[in-house]
């Protein structure tokens, strides 16, 4: 059997999956990793070679799966967690822990353009977003706080970059994998040319940041020495693929713009692929895809399905215990409670702005629950989370309807909370649209084996690769009734509820000082 190595990085864990060539996943390797360490609060680091290590040990894993006839692998593709930032020195040795994507440390704002722009951008209510992506910077902080080790990095790479380093022994990176604070100019999806704005608040050299190529096109070829290491074999071909959230919404099946792809992970978001360069919210970019040449416009909610993981630790003890005993999932368990509750949460409504953000939500933003009466208890709580994260959503998918100006039809969920049904039933309802489940749940994996197969000339473009590899699996349909009763508490309460209590947000950071931004 001919088969594509898929290797996703992610934030909780490690993996390692052989798919044929129908996108069929063949065998899984899993190996769950500590997200990060903290010296300080608010910072999150961990060791780079900590990932190699662990990508190596879900390879080698992987292996013994495939006896007693070991399957031939024809590419590898890679994907990552995004903006994890790593500085390497001229012998490629990391010389400081990777700056993790959930790191909250930032430098001091200051004036980072010259007056006449600041004034510009000021005028336009843009020079928070300015002055917030510069003290944001991860290689700003290096550059003032630890001004050796920036004088030592010889290379500055994204874990993509870094692993990729480590497969085939060259610096080199996909551009679908340039998401973060680096002079990466996103609409012509190229490094930042030397007047861009990005060269200014992200002034990294340009020999420090690795040759770019695009999604489907070779990186280069596994290196004995990563052969040895990792099992897969020496001389197999690393086709370019792109960071995770790319590749969830191509192995959604998501390619049209019409088609809103929700991944329910870490951080929630709501995207479409779009050749068009399309800025959702003005002056944030939207990202590389991971096809080339196109866009995925992107909204986030930041603490989006952790706020399910922080409930399910909080008050999920008897669900996760009763699991333990019946020998069945927490999560099956979960969807019951939410049954126990009718929709709408019997009037308790949930905010999901668990952190600030640049726009909306605004960088004193905070979560909210209103509508408690003597009723609620936690299930509704529960509930009341589902029902913001996807009330959220949908905001977020309206503005990208208004600056797309297309039509969005259908929506596709991915991420560790597509499992849920009782998540997607809710996601049908508030949007009011048929809502669909892939039929493969590791669709960032199978997205960076897409890639792989259009690169091995396994197929010849990205559409016919997406019929033949990708599926729905479950659909879920708007109930009449649900939707009504949402479409309500949406317009006359919760798209109200940011305006209202934004200034008693910002009356609370006043006082207490929180959040330090």
């Amino acid at each position: 059997m001919e088969t594509i190595l898929a290797i996703d990085c992610g934030t909780q864990s490690i993996r390692a999956m052989l798919f044929d060539f129908r996108g069929h996943l063949i065998h899984k390797s899993k190996i769950e990793i500590e997200p990060y360490q903290s010296p300080r609060p608010g910072w999150a680091e961990q060791s780079p070679e900590y990932y190699w290590e662990n990508l190596c040990r879900a390879c080698q894993q992987l292996w013994p799966m495939c006896e007693p006839s070991r399957p031939e692998i024809k590419g590898v593709s890679l994907t990552t967690q995004r903006s994890t930032l790593i500085n390497l020195d001229r012998n490629g040795t990391p010389l400081r822990p990777a700056i993790h994507w959930l790191d909250q440390r930032r430098i001091e704002r200051q004036q980072v353009v010259n007056p006449v722009v600041n004034f510009i951008y000021r005028a336009v209510k843009m020079d928070y977003a300015v002055q917030f992506a510069y003290a944001e910077c991860e290689a700003n902080w290096i550059m003032k706080n630890q001004p050796e080790i920036w004088e030592r990095t010889d290379k500055y790479l994204f874990l993509s970059g870094y692993l990729t380093a480590l497969l085939v022994g060259d610096f080199v990176d996909s551009i679908g994998c340039q998401v973060g604070y680096v002079p990466f100019d996103y609409k012509k999806l190229r490094w930042a040319r030397k007047r861009h704005l990005n060269r200014k608040l992200f002034p990294i050299e340009k020999e420090k940041l690795p040759q770019l190529v695009e999604p489907g096109q070779s990186l280069g070829k596994i290196t004995r020495k990563a052969a040895e290491a990792t099992g897969i074999p020496e001389g197999t071909p690393v086709i370019a693929a792109a960071a995770d959230k790319a590749c969830e919404i191509l192995g959604s099946g998501s390619i049209e713009p019409q088609i809103a792809c929700l991944s329910y992970g870490t951080t929630c978001t709501t995207s479409i692929m779009t050749s068009k360069y399309v800025e959702v919210i003005p002056f944030i970019p939207p990202y590389p895809s991971a096809v080339p040449e196109t866009y995925n416009t992107e909204i986030q909610i930041f603490r989006g399905f952790w706020l399910v993981s922080w409930f399910k630790k909080e008050f999920g003890f008897p669900e996760q215990e009763l699991a333990a005993q019946q020998q069945v999932t927490a999560e099956s368990l979960f969807d019951e409670l939410v049954k126990t509750v009718p929709p709408g949460s019997m009037g308790l409504l949930l905010q999901p702005y668990w952190a600030p953000g640049v726009k909306i939500p605004g960088p004193e933003a905070k979560g909210a629950i209103i509508g408690f009466g003597d009723v609620h208890g936690r299930a509704h709580i529960y509930r009341a989370i589902l029902e913001g994260l996807a009330y959220a959503l949908r905001e977020g998918t309206e503005k990208t309807e208004k600056r797309s100006r297309v039509k969005i039809t259908e929506v596709r969920v991915s991420g560790g909370g597509s499992q849920s049904d009782q998540a997607l039933q809710i996601t049908a309802d508030i949007f009011n649209l048929p809502t669909k489940r892939a039929s493969l749940f590791e669709t960032s994996a199978l997205g960076a084996a897409i890639d792989c197969a259009v690169g091995l000339k396994i197929y010849p473009d990205f559409k016919s690769a997406v019929a033949a590899m990708t599926s729905v699996g479950q659909t879920f349909f708007p109930n009449p009734e649900n939707v009504e009763l949402y479409a309500a508490l949406y317009q006359r309460v919760y798209k109200k509820m940011y305006k209202y209590l934004k200034g008693l947000y910002t009356e609370i950071k006043a006082i207490t000082g929180y959040p330090e931004i």
